[in-house]
């Protein structure tokens, strides 16, 4: 309980010193926030280009076999390992933003009996599994601060040789997305393999001329997936890192919200001590006067 005035001073001097800190939080997580959305704007039509060239290649076969697409019956019940890549953030001080991946972690391995293979980007991903002997497959040791096309390349590798060998049967991907609104929910979506449907054309879509795919369409396919995987990798990074500020500044936020609500208390609390003592003050330097007065007539 505080009770004087000189401790209450240095409590509203502790406060105000960690709603500086929240306060350049918050600013230097608006300003990562709007660099990596920036960022992901000036790819996206690359990535969009490439889900494009995919769909023309359905236009023209829609029968067309491949290794990274269900058969054209539909979805097969696949029996094995499957992989999953789990983006989280660095550190915590963002309100619930890892706890809900983990969360959704966690629900996708009792999904699969715990037949699961995790590979983690994030150093809060890394040292909750250490914390919890979780077996990790591959941690890849960079920082999910600065998610770069080039790191999204690499994590793409790793799990297509993991998918092309055939360890794993199916590979999905658990991180942040950012609408439009900014309204951050964690996402389970599989990468491998895909759904036709995934890339069927509207029924209103302008019809276009077959082309011709040299040396044919499954090469090309195969050549063009690894692509598409690695850019929807580096959109998942870009996503989850925008999430992560997002997260960061509303509770940086909420941080400076409750400062602000305790320097109001302690300041009232402060006016209040202060005055009892000024009060008191007053009090016994009127009764000493009196009770000099009162000497001196006995005199």
């Amino acid at each position: 309980m505080i009770s004087g005035v000189k401790d209450i001073r240095s409590r509203m001097a502790s406060v105000r010193d960690t709603r500086k800190i929240t306060g350049a939080m918050y600013l230097i997580a608006s300003a990562k926030l709007r660099r990596a959305r920036e960022d992901l704007e000036r790819t996206r039509p690359y990535f969009r280009a490439l889900q494009a060239e995919i769909k023309r290649i359905f236009r023209t076969d829609e029968r067309v076999e491949n290794r990274y697409f269900y058969p054209p019956a539909g979805e097969p019940k696949l029996e094995g390992t499957v992989g999953c890549l789990v983006v989280t953030a660095d550190k915590g001080l963002a309100g619930a933003y890892n706890q809900n991946i983990i969360k959704e972690t966690k629900a996708l391995e009792a999904k699969f009996g715990g037949n699961v293979e995790f590979f983690v980007v994030g150093e809060y991903g890394r040292q909750y599994c250490l914390r919890h002997n979780i077996a990790v497959r591959k941690s890849f040791l960079y920082t999910a601060q600065n998610p770069t096309m080039p790191r999204a390349r690499e994590i793409a590798t790793v799990l297509l040789e993991a998918y092309d060998t055939g360890r794993l049967k199916k590979i999905f991907i658990v991180y942040t997305d950012l609408g439009n609104a900014l309204e951050a929910q964690v996402r389970v979506t599989r990468l491998l393999p895909f759904h036709r449907a995934d890339f069927a054309s509207p029924a209103d879509e302008k019809k276009h001329a077959p082309f011709e795919f040299q040396p044919s369409v499954g090469e090309v396919l195969d050549n063009i997936i690894p692509s598409y995987l690695a850019g929807f990798i580096y959109s998942a990074l870009v996503d989850s890192f925008c999430c992560e500020q997002n997260a960061r500044m509303t509770a940086m936020d909420a941080a400076n919200r409750n400062a602000e609500k305790i320097l109001d208390e302690l300041q009232v609390r402060f006016n209040h001590v202060r005055q009892g003592a000024i009060t008191q003050e007053i009090t016994e330097i009127s009764a000493g006067a009196q009770a000099q007065r009162g000497g001196e007539e006995q005199l």
